[in-house]
């Protein structure tokens, strides 16, 4: 045998003696797409937002569960295909399995396409650690005719498979019960294994016996294991080893092509036992047309397919603005009333300045758009837990493969929707370092929840019935200066073709509207965080600028934010920005939400800043457009930013990145005044 029993279970065993036999540390592996994050969520009751395509869970997210003495961590690792990592997430992956020493990994098998998913399970079962398999989306599985002999195929691979549906709850028990079997058993497994040719374990046995005596291993890999990697091509298992000095044998004196053909033989023995134990466990009902087939020759049709979503979308934002207009009202008038208590209160003029402008006013401004924030979060996570947004990535690949874009470059754009920060981390499922930078650059142009509220605040002002059609064009708008931009990148800078896109489709599943709930609250109450702290804080900044020096009108061109509002103002003046204006966008370097907050406050209050904005001379509606396009496309806050130099690795593109955004604002705003004159008239 290539691994030996006892050699499998050393590196498992000797760790779990070092710690309380009741701490159970397990794995969740698995394909993207699988349900491993729902089945996370239900193993662990923490609740991480499910996504349907890869590049969601980007980093190793843990959570435990306690079964009577039992306590079991789970890790939650991104999706990957195979052990040989081509992107960062799967690097996390494949790192993670091969060095963190769990007690078992579980793997989530999607039960309607049984043998792609055994392509990882034949790396898993050689790795030396106890594998549990879960077979997942059993429901879905039968609705299309598919029938999974879970005794054939747990006979077949020599490690217990359990059938569960994750998004139910359906077999988690069992799974539960099974994890906690297989880890507190004292006599280590005996899975299958892949029969190579002689040749090959030839070299599996040489390459073994020479790091077993030369060299200590890095987490679980045992020496036969190891050679297996290092004849499939591992480059970074290749340099460890290098870099320790070993010249070893075959690998350092075999000719590369001859390499290559053991590497391809041991690529077909996987894909050849995947099929066979598929054959024999699996059963279809052929012939069968499926409803999502007819569906999906519509959504994802190369004419209708854009107009859809785009439809999609503009019902979205249309139904966020409506929707919450009510809720909106309502919150006005609280911090409304609360400002005309502080006012009548008798206390000394700079501490009620301080509680009415600075904290209602300032904050006040911005949690009056905590519902659309909500409605947004809860219509984006319906259309993504039915498997839709998938299908527009899908979509727009045609198009975005025109203009120089991966095709996957479309999902990280549709995390910017929500946030500019997990959309820059998702890059990571980008193989090529052009495609990913060009990505990072373009990705803040994607219009973040923290920008809605300044496009509601002037919208609703300045274009009352049709503030729903203007929102909606700038999210069009932030999407047309990304693509201008990659196609810019792309011809001049990063020539070449972008890497083929390869993305699978999720099935279309019944959105659970208490997933989607829990979504929109735990994005709504990160907003809310910020809201607390760093907008609260820079909402203060400007109350104190605004109110000093001493003696000074609140808000005045006298006082210190008027005077740095000022200083700045003229390099904006082309824009027909005046110097509150400037003043927010200065401080919505910080959060785009401490631009309405310093509004409010610099305008004199929350229940006064609409009335305010349109009674200002210099404020038109095509100067309101200008405005709005600007908060659209310049710098992206602080934290964003932080990501992308730490995915860049360089400050030198993250400085072209901060240079382009200003220049294409300035531009971008520029046409959008004097076009909106010409058009508005105003």
């Amino acid at each position: 045998m290539l691994l030996e029993p006892g050699q499998q279970a050393w590196c498992w065993s000797k760790h779990k003696n070092e710690r309380n036999m009741n701490d159970i540390r397990i794995l969740l592996a698995g394909n993207p797409n699988v349900g491993k994050t729902t089945l996370f969520n239900s193993l662990c009751g923490v609740h991480q937002h499910t996504g349907n395509y890869p590049g969601v869970t980007v980093e190793i997210k843990e959570g435990k569960r306690q079964v009577n003495e039992h306590s079991i961590t789970v890790s939650d690792l991104p999706g990957t295909y195979s052990l040989s990592a081509f992107t960062p997430d799967e690097q996390v992956a494949r790192d993670a399995l091969l060095t963190s020493r769990p007690d078992a990994v579980v793997q989530i098998i999607d039960a309607t396409n049984v043998e792609r998913n055994l392509f990882l399970t034949t790396q898993l079962l050689e790795i030396g650690i106890p594998v549990v398999i879960a077979l997942n989306m059993c429901d879905l599985a039968d609705e299309q005719g598919i029938t999974i002999d879970a005794e054939c195929l747990e006979k077949n691979l020599k490690v217990p498979v359990v059938r569960i549906v994750a998004r139910t709850g359906e077999g988690i028990e069992e799974l539960v019960d099974t994890i906690i079997r297989v880890t507190s058993s004292k006599t280590p497994g005996n899975p299958r294994e892949l029969e190579y040719s002689h040749s090959i374990a030839t070299h599996v046995t040489e390459i073994g016996a020479f790091l077993g005596s030369h060299t200590s291993l890095p987490g679980n890999l045992s020496p036969q294991y190891a050679a297996i990697r290092l004849l499939e091509g591992d480059e970074c298992l290749e340099k460890t080893l290098h870099d320790q000095g070993l010249v070893i044998p075959f690998i350092d004196t075999s000719d590369p092509a001859e390499r290559d053909g053991i590497a391809e033989d041991i690529l077909l023995a996987r894909y050849h036992l995947a099929e066979e134990i598929t054959t024999c466990s699996v059963r279809c009902t052929m012939g069968r047309v499926m409803p999502a087939d007819l569906i999906d020759h519509v959504l994802t049709h190369r004419i209708f397919g854009i107009p859809i979503f785009l439809s999609c979308m503009w019902f979205a934002f249309q139904l966020t603005f409506s929707a919450a207009n009510p809720f909106l009202v309502g919150i006005e008038q609280i911090f409304g009333y609360f400002t005309e208590v502080m006012n009548s209160i008798d206390m000394d003029p700079f501490v009620r300045s301080f509680l009415a402008d600075g904290v209602i006013g300032g904050v006040g401004s911005v949690l009056v758009f905590v519902p659309n924030i909500f409605i947004m979060f809860l219509l984006l996570s319906i259309l993504e837990d039915t498997g839709y947004l998938a299908r527009a990535a899908f979509v727009m690949d045609r198009l975005m493969h025109s203009i120089g874009l991966h095709g996957r470059s479309f999902i990280p754009f549709l995390i910017g929707f929500g946030c500019n920060v997990p959309a820059i981390m998702a890059t990571r499922t980008l193989q090529s370092r052009a495609d990913r930078i060009i990505t990072i650059i373009t990705i803040p142009f994607m219009s973040c929840a923290a920008r809605l509220p300044v496009y509601i605040l002037f919208a609703g002002v300045f274009f009352g019935a049709a503030a729903g059609n203007v929102i909606f064009f700038l999210y069009v708008l932030g999407i047309l200066v990304a693509v201008l931009s990659a196609l810019i990148f792309r011809r001049l800078v990063f020539k070449g073709e972008p890497s083929p896109f390869i993305m699978e489709l999720p099935p279309y599943r019944r959105p659970s509207g208490y997933a989607a709930a829990l979504h929109m609250w735990y994005k709504g109450r990160e907003y809310l965080k910020r809201a607390g702290i760093v907008i609260f804080g820079g909402v203060l900044v400007v109350w104190a600028l605004a109110t000093l020096p001493a003696g000074v009108e609140y808000g005045s061109a006298e006082s210190l934010a008027g005077i740095i509002g000022e200083a700045v103002q003229p390099l904006f003046a082309p824009l027909g920005f005046n110097w509150q204006l400037v003043v927010g966008l200065i401080f919505g370097f910080i959060a785009k939400e401490v631009v309405v907050g310093s509004l409010g406050t610099l305008y004199g209050g929350e229940e006064m800043l609409e009335s305010s904005l349109a009674a200002d001379p210099t404020l038109t509606p095509v100067v309101a457009l200008a405005f709005m396009v600007f908060v659209l496309l310049y710098l992206p806050c602080v934290a964003a930013l932080g990501v992308i130099r730490q995915e860049m690795g360089s400050w030198r593109w993250t400085g072209i990145a901060i240079g382009w955004g200003i220049l294409m604002a300035y531009i971008v705003a520029y046409i959008a005044l004097h076009a909106g004159s010409f058009i508005i008239g105003a």
